[in-house]
């Protein structure tokens, strides 16, 4: 055997009692010498080359294996008198001398380890692992970062694509306050293994100490989504990109953010936006198109309660752009509900309004919770494409909001899971709605685990169906999602809904289409332009008697527009029975109980088939409902409409 040492102040470090060039041959002539073979050792152009001449030495390897296999077990108390007995028949193999000083670190005893790695690195000055332990142990339990150096110095030398003892020495320099330093050593370990975790996160830890804060986080996520395993690494990269983040959800001003897109956003359509906190809405976040309320201006509504609400705004602007940029190519398409989906919905639920029905549940209550389910299915449905698109185009295009939208995302999705395995929820809620619903929740949930490695996916507990069927639909999201085209989001929606077997439930409707309809906005219009039909043959004296009518009504400040649906109303009432009016007068009183908006379009009544109606006519069938059913109950309902009803039932005669 022949080992080879170059002479240098590393040779010393090894050989300690080496003082000078004269003694190297005494010194290594007396460590080398085994039994009665003693070795040649000689000087040659700045090396030492020591020849052992030993005829028999057995392999030992099915004992090596043995000793491996239980160290990889952490039985090391089993492993350690077999390693010692195969060190005593050869102890020129320096993995024997490097794997005893593993041993004897794990178990505590660092001297020992020391000892036994030096013995390592007599018999193989090259041994990398042996370098990197020595270095290890310098650093973390004899905190001797100068001699740490040099072993990892080596180690490099020996072994240049180690990257495990390039990320040692990066945390070990940072450890040291050298950030300049690690950062240097942590990007040679990404050029040489850009999926180690451990370097992500040492360079999210130095770039906290620095301040840069989105590094930080960047870096944090990076170790997530490298990590294989949920070990210690992966619980502290976890718990880092959650501080971080609500860091800088707390400390920055991320409204300059959207406050920015808003301005390109008011440039591109041409109306203004609004954009403030509302807590009454039902969802987190919302925004209601300027041409649906019949406003000059978009607004974006947000909860003040939920976490970023930075990210929620940007998601609804997102929204907003699609729409514009779908409108300049005419394929805007509008998402409606009419009373034939809402009996179709009904129809496929039978079962559980039975089921509530049996259970004591009065119809009032049903009625309302049917009405949160299919609102509820319905907004998924159509949401659920347009979302996916909307958050990878947020990841790529705004690096600085990623903080934001991860607390907001990680949130709404704990909101999904627990929608669909509360017991509570379960115990009454329709399986089949369940499922779609879940379906849809696992689409965010595997884009999530895309974007920032958590994978919330087992928690949501779906079967095999649900899963293959989920993953399905987010693999023709990936098919489309580098080369959207406007409009294009409404195919997946209609696509994605027939494969869920919901697509009896809305309908997608050319936004051109639509607004060409007589709807009951097109209707309030007539009535306020022409409520007596003057226009068809003008009467002098009826046209005067108009005018002072209309003059009386703003003096004692009725409201028309409210007048004239009561009218409608009383009308539609007259040849009802009266079980009839009391059923609409319970269906409006549920719609009240959520908040009625006069400006809102597409209310449904269920109990009033193919038709739609706007807030401020929901609210005249609302009151004249209860006055022919429940008189004595009116006073109760919170509306001022008795002098409107009293005009209402003049005209009506």
């Amino acid at each position: 055997m022949r080992i080879i040492h170059k002479i240098d102040d590393f040779l010393n470090t090894i050989f300690p009692n080496i003082n000078a060039e004269e003694n190297i041959v005494a010194v290594l002539e007396e460590y080398y010498t085994y039994g009665s073979f003693k070795p040649k050792v000689t000087i040659e152009n700045g090396f030492v080359i020591v020849d052992v001449d030993i005829n028999s030495i057995s392999t030992q390897e099915n004992d090596l294996r043995k000793v491996v296999a239980l160290c990889e077990n952490n039985n090391f108390s089993e492993a350690k008198p077999i390693l010692i007995e195969l060190i005593k028949k050869n102890p020129t193999n320096s993995e024997y001398h490097r794997i005893l000083g593993q041993i004897l670190s794990e178990q505590g005893d660092q001297d020992e380890a020391i000892n036994a790695l030096i013995d390592a690195l007599r018999w193989n000055s090259s041994n990398g692992w042996a370098l990197m332990m020595m270095g290890n142990i310098f650093a973390k339990h004899k905190k001797d970062v100068t001699t740490a150096l040099k072993y990892y110095d080596q180690a490099i030398l020996a072994n240049k694509a180690d990257h495990i003892t390039l990320a040692n020495i990066a945390y070990l320099l940072f450890q040291e306050n050298k950030l300049e330093e690690a950062k240097k050593y942590a990007w040679e370990t990404i050029k040489l293994n850009e999926k180690y975790p451990n370097v992500h996160f040492i360079l999210s830890l130095i770039a906290q100490s620095e301040n840069d804060l989105h590094s930080a986080f960047y870096s944090a996520i990076q170790a997530i989504k490298f990590s294989l395993h949920k070990d210690t690494l992966y619980d502290n990269a976890l718990k880092q990109a959650f501080d971080i983040a609500n860091k800088i959800a707390g400390d920055f001003d991320g409204k300059k953010i959207f406050f920015k897109y808003r301005s390109q956003l008011e440039a591109e359509g041409g109306t203004e936006i609004d954009i403030y906190a509302d807590d009454e809405i039902k969802t987190a976040a919302k925004v209601e198109f300027a041409e649906r309320y019949n406003r000059d201006k978009h607004i974006v509504k947000y909860k003040s309660t939920y976490p970023a609400v930075e990210h929620l705004v940007m998601h609804e602007l997102v929204h907003l752009d699609f729409v514009i940029q779908a409108r300049t190519e005419k394929l805007n398409q509008v998402f409606i509900s009419t009373q034939k989906n809402k009996q179709n919905f009904i129809q496929t639920i039978q079962p559980t309004i039975q089921k509530l029905k049996s259970m004591g549940v009065d119809e009032t209550m049903t009625t309302k919770f049917t009405e949160g389910i299919f609102n509820g299915i319905n907004l998924q449905t159509y949401n659920t494409a347009i979302d996916v698109f909307i958050e990878d185009f947020l990841y790529k295009e705004y690096a600085e909001l990623r903080p934001y939208q991860f607390l907001s995302l990680y949130n709404l999705l704990q909101e999904a899971i627990t929608s669909v395995t509360d017991e509570r929820i379960l115990d009454i809620a329709p399986q089949s709605i369940v499922s779609k619903t879940k379906t849809y929740s696992l689409v965010n949930a595997m884009q999530f685990k895309e974007l920032f490695g958590i994978n919330l996916i087992p928690e949501f507990k779906a079967t095999t169906t649900e899963l293959k069927l989920a993953e399905t639909l987010y693999k023709e999201f990936t098919a489309h999602k580098d080369n959207r085209k406007p409009g294009e989001e409404y195919e997946l929606v209609k696509h994605w809904a027939k494969q869920l077997d919901l697509e009896q439930f809305f309908e997608l409707e050319s936004e051109t289409k639509f607004e060409t309809k007589n709807n009951i906005d097109d209707f309030l219009t007539k009535l306020q332009q022409d409520p007596f039909g003057l226009n068809e043959e003008e009467d002098p004296f009826e046209k005067k008697e108009m005018e002072l009518f209309q003059k009386h009504q703003e003096e004692i400040g009725t409201n028309m527009a409210i007048v004239m649906f009561m009218v409608d109303a009383l009308n539609y009432f007259k040849n009802k029975t009266q079980e009839d009016i009391k059923q609409t007068a319970l269906e409006t009183a549920m719609l009240g109980t959520m908040g009625i908006d006069p400006n809102k379009k597409e209310y449904i009544i269920s109990s009033i088939a193919d038709k739609r109606f706007s807030g401020n006519q929901v609210l005249a069938y609302y009151y004249v409902s209860w006055t022919l059913a429940m008189p004595d109950q009116v006073q109760h309902l919170g509306l001022d409409f008795k002098k409107e009803y009293e005009m209402a039932l003049n005209l009506s005669k």
